[in-house]
């Protein structure tokens, strides 16, 4: 009886052990674009989509939505996060693809499209300001 408490301790623990999801990590995301940059051609329309580099985990791809609202993801797909695959913009780019998985992903929402995705890309925050200026920052 006494060795109950070890034993419940010892399940417990074992049953604690399973592997966790990957989330996609937390890093500092402070970008501001001008929306009348030539780079940014693609935003002035509804369904329009640019993607960078060098920001967030993988990189960042900007979306208008079709409510004229502006989204922006992490380009790490959530599907293997640990490998940091960027997606890439699709034709028309209403989703995107993980080429290391086959996993797509719609703009509009961040959700998962396509197996084996099941969990949304990693939003971060969009403000406009003066009709001109996007910011994004988490």
């Amino acid at each position: 009886m006494r060795s109950f408490p070890g034993i419940l301790l010892f399940i417990l623990v074992l049953t604690g052990c399973g592997k966790e999801s990957m989330v996609i990590p937390n890093v500092p995301v402070n970008l501001t674009l001008q929306l009348t940059d030539p780079k940014l051609i693609r935003l002035s329309s509804s369904g329009g989509a640019v993607a960078f580099d060098n920001y967030g985990v993988a990189g960042i791809v900007i979306y208008k939505t079709l409510g004229g609202n502006y989204v922006a993801y992490d380009r790490c797909s959530t599907v293997n996060p640990e490998k940091k695959c960027a997606v890439t913009l699709d034709e028309p780019s209403f989703t995107v693809t993980d080429k290391c998985s086959g996993a797509k992903f719609f703009l509009e929402d961040g959700g998962p499209a396509k197996a084996p995705a099941k969990l949304s890309l990693k939003r971060y925050n969009t403000a406009v300001s003066g009709f001109t200026t996007l910011h994004i920052t988490n």
